[in-house]
């Protein structure tokens, strides 16, 4: 579980419960959690190698946070600029990521230029960092990706609103990261879920799986996606069979995923639990937004 960080907890005066359940009641929400899981899979497709800096949940929190950070900065200039070492320091507090492997992380990012040095004449080891124009794109394009498919839930026009005042952004992503970082729906997300976005690459993998889900109400036990051999998974994620038969291996021990045919061969299936746990874990993060989203306009429309 991660503790949150006391300049990452945000004060919310009602429980996330309440819309994590209308969520889930509402009955578009699997085919809206389909039509998501797409985008995603085509977001990695345009960009796997920036897109993967958030294909694990802590890489996701780690990301996260960096941009919530940055844009909490960027609306309010009174705050402290952001620094490598300051960064660290939060990651390591939060227990998200042990020290080295939150340089790790920022390093790439920089390599990447997903984070960009700030014009500085001071002390370089103060040098201030900044999103890129990259970062904040593919953030852009997250968001409205999550605020489409809550319109498609309940004819909102969130989306409209966000493409007509940018700055939403700024203000809601920040306000459901915090939340998010403090919900155990989100941050301990149930074993079957968890076998996934806890190895690297994994949460492409499962929104890979998600995407591959047949339309209309699905059935209880075995849920039959299609043909799809590792090999597949490797290529498109770029990562080694070794790893990808080890996510595939847990999975099948919690009896989540299998394929029909001995060998990893016929039709791969997912069982309805997977599906559930995937979609309650996922109503976490759209009432987050749903609720950040609704403070922002607000605030700023």
């Amino acid at each position: 579980m991660v503790t949150v960080h006391p300049s990452l907890r945000g004060a919310f005066e009602r429980p996330l419960l309440p819309r994590v359940e209308a969520i889930l009641e509402r009955e578009q929400f699997g085919e809206a959690l389909r039509d998501l899981a797409l985008r995603l899979v085509a977001m990695h497709d345009i960009a796997p190698r920036i897109v993967r800096y958030t294909a694990n949940l802590q890489k996701w929190l780690l990301t996260q946070a960096i941009l919530t950070l940055c844009f909490e900065h960027k609306i309010d200039g009174t705050r402290p600029g952001l620094t490598a070492a300051k960064l660290v320091d939060f990651f390591v507090a939060s227990k998200i990521a042990s020290r080295n492997t939150a340089v790790a992380h920022l390093a790439e990012m920089r390599s990447y230029k997903l984070l960009l040095d700030a014009e500085w004449s001071g002390d370089k080891r103060l040098r201030p960092l900044i999103v890129s124009e990259t970062a904040e794109d593919l953030i852009r394009q997250w968001f409205d990706g999550h605020l489409k498919s809550l319109d498609r839930l309940d004819g909102g026009r969130r989306h409209h609103l966000s493409m007509a005042e940018p700055s939403l952004l700024f203000f809601a992503h920040p306000r459901a990261t915090r939340r998010l970082f403090g919900e155990p729906g989100w941050c301990s997300p149930p074993e079957s879920v968890a076998s996934f976005v806890r190895t690297e690459s994994g949460s492409n993998i499962l929104h890979d799986l998600i995407a591959r889900l047949p339309k209309g109400e699905l059935p209880q036990g075995q849920i039959t996606i299609g043909p799809l051999r590792i090999s597949e998974i490797t290529s498109r994620y770029i990562i080694s069979n070794s790893h990808a038969q080890r996510v595939f291996a847990r999975a099948r021990d919690l009896a989540v995923v299998g394929w029909q045919r001995p060998g990893n061969r016929g039709d791969l299936w997912v069982s309805s639990q997977l599906v559930s746990d995937y979609r309650r874990w996922q109503a976490v993060k759209f009432a987050a937004l749903e609720e950040a989203f609704d403070w922002a306009v607000a605030r700023t429309i």
